[in-house]
């Protein structure tokens, strides 16, 4: 059954999450925030000392002489300090956030990849890369941009009207609740527009969107031979195209719903002056003391246009906060799906034959059809047993179920008299391999390729295995032979030669059970040749079980299951269930007839 996500009580969720994920470095954090705190506060100094030198020079106007220089200097270098010192501590707190966050992303990303490791492949088969990738390279990663940009100045941002208020109150407290109006003002308009729940809403379907165009890049890309060979366009790949162009159409009416809102915003937080304008007219002419009243409306003036910078990036802040905060709850999800349970007192086969006892599985408990039903056969040690049946018919599924990329939903699967979840996955791995007819190599070396089946062997172990999978000739015939990485420029491998490389790696990790599921599918007559002699040396002495539309490949099987609709519908050798004349001899003569068709063109008439 398919591994589900489970909400993990100890883990918040939105902005909570990300603090929580701020605090795994919390000494760097909270230098950074109170850093960028003392910052913030010390940017205040320079409109203090303007103030006051805004104030001598009023004061002393009409006698010019009786002005103190020295104090007006000091106050000067005061406010070029202040600046300098708020620039530092600023940048102070950003190399703290900054270690914090990829100290932080170093061991998200760590995890991550440890936690889908350890997901069964089953996971893998259900979740696209696409998805995955966007998860790694653009969710986790945007953590970073929260922590080491977006964390100092939220907190900045919100120590910002703190120490705004008091300046503001300070000189003259009816110039500055006129300047806190608009201030008032655009936040209501900015909560009103952004605080409603349809905003998370298009968080979701904005990351939902990115997935699909994601997936529907990594499949344009794959299948781009296909689209190049049929002279097609971008646009014949209906998919691809469709999901940029209802991401387009999606973000672009969302912005626009936002237009009016935000032009309002923008407008009113920054004209905090035309708010004060009229209030200083309607107060000069009853202020006692007109010099000082003219002093203060002044330097409220000059502070009002510093006003719309922190105030502007407390909204940026939290709107890219709330999109952050979203990739992370898809990445949470992923966290949140168990592996599958592991033994805690783990036991070993007592021999290698492979059984399945009434096994019945379903890919999702959903209402979804049932797989397997009822499943029993067994794959006797040191024989070759064959699944045969039509296409879904479940062939794949039990080749799955082996190696347990799934677990069964009832019964079980015995290797060596020992249930499978009996046994630690670690040593399930070691006694049980694989090869598929989907092949895959990294981007390494031949010789690292064919390593991955078993790390603890000598080069000369290489060469052996390569030699038995028929790979060897071609191998020393690349550029840098063994150490030739492939995926590498000018270096072109066929499926033939790619398969007999996975087919080394399976020699190398010599495990005596083997499970081959369509390994020869898609091989041409000189390739399907080698790779059957390379079968040979990988299936001597081990229970092998092999999946194939071929009928012929498995003619000489010891055993030959029948699979149809998830049971088994008969099971024996070749010319038994030739004799028996069920399910295999029909689909024998089909095959047979398929062999004999051949393409002929009817000539003309002639009227």
């Amino acid at each position: 059954m398919r591994g589900k996500p489970k909400q993990n009580p100890e883990r918040k969720t939105g902005m909570a999450r990300l603090w929580q994920l701020a605090s795994e470095k919390r000494l760097l954090v909270t230098c950074s925030c109170v850093l960028a705190v003392i910052s913030v506060a010390v940017s205040f100094v320079p409109f203090i000392a303007i103030y006051y030198i805004i104030r001598e020079i009023v004061t002393h106007f009409a006698d010019q002489s009786a002005m103190d220089a020295a104090y007006m200097v000091k106050l000067g270098w005061l406010a070029c300090g202040g600046a300098a010192c708020a620039i530092v501590l600023n940048f102070a707190a950003l190399m703290c956030s900054h270690v914090a966050a990829f100290t932080t992303l170093y061991k998200l990303k760590l995890d991550f990849a440890r936690h889908i490791a350890s997901l069964p492949l089953g996971f893998h088969s259900e979740n696209s890369t696409g998805k995955l990738r966007k998860i790694v390279d653009e969710n986790i990663e945007k953590l970073e941009e929260f922590i080491a940009h977006q964390l100092p100045d939220l907190v900045g941002s919100f120590a910002m009207p703190v120490f705004t208020l008091v300046v503001l109150f300070s000189f003259d407290w009816r110039l500055g609740l006129a300047s806190l109006i608009p201030i008032v003002i655009a936040y209501l308009i900015q909560m009103t527009a952004f605080g409603q729940e349809s905003v998370k809403t298009f968080m979701s379907q904005y990351q939902n969107s990115l997935e699909e165009m994601n997936n529907a890049a990594v499949e344009y890309v794959r299948g781009i031979s296909v689209v190049k060979a049929f002279n097609q366009t971008i646009f014949s790949f209906r998919r691809f195209h469709d999901t940029i162009k209802s991401y387009g159409v999606f973000v672009k009416n969302y912005t626009l719903g936002f237009e009016t809102p935000m032009v309002f915003f923008v407008l009113v937080i920054n004209s905090v002056y035309l708010f004060l304008i009229p209030v200083i007219i309607l107060l000069a002419g009853g202020a006692d003391d007109y010099a000082r009243f003219a002093l203060a409306a002044v330097f409220y003036l000059i502070f009002s246009l510093s006003l719309t910078a922190p105030f502007t990036k407390l909204m940026y802040v939290s709107e890219i906060g709330t999109r952050i905060a979203d990739g992370i709850e898809r990445m949470d999800r992923i966290l949140d799906i168990a592996p599958l349970p592991e033994t805690s007192d783990p036991k070993l086969a007592n021999g290698y034959s492979v059984s399945f006892e009434n096994v019945t599985f379903t890919y999702n408990d959903e209402n979804e059809a049932v797989a397997l039903s009822d499943v029993s056969f067994t794959a006797a040690q040191g024989e070759i047993t064959a699944l045969v049946g039509p296409s879904g018919s479940g062939k794949s599924t039990l080749a799955h179920l082996i190696p347990r990329f799934y677990d069964v939903e009832k019964g079980a699967v015995i290797i060596g008299g020992t249930d499978i979840r009996d046994m630690s996955g670690e040593y399930l791995m070691s006694i049980v391999s694989f090869v598929f007819q989907d092949v895959f190599l990294f981007k390494q070396s031949i010789a690292d390729n064919i390593l991955i089946g078993n790390k603890n062997t000598s080069a000369d172990d290489v060469i052996k295995a390569s030699k038995a999978a028929q790979c060897h000739e071609f191998i020393e015939k690349l550029p840098q032979g063994y150490n030739t990485v492939t995926g590498a420029k000018n270096i072109h491998l066929s499926g033939g030669e790619r398969q007999r490389i996975v087919i080394a790696r399976a020699i190398l990790k010599d495990a005596p059970v083997i499970v081959l599921d369509e390994a020869t599918a898609f091989a041409d007559p000189e390739n399907e040749q080698k790779i059957q002699l390379a079968f040979e040396k990988l299936m001597k002495n081990k229970t092998v079980i092999i999946i194939a539309h071929r009928l012929s490949t498995v003619r000489g099987a010891d055993k030959i299951v029948v699979i149809d609709q998830g049971r088994v519908a008969e099971e024996g050798r070749h010319d038994e269930l030739l004799a028996a004349n069920g399910r295999y001899r029909r689909m024998w003569e089909q095959y047979t007839g398929a062999i004999d068709w051949t393409l002929t063109r009817k000539e003309k008439e002639h009227v």
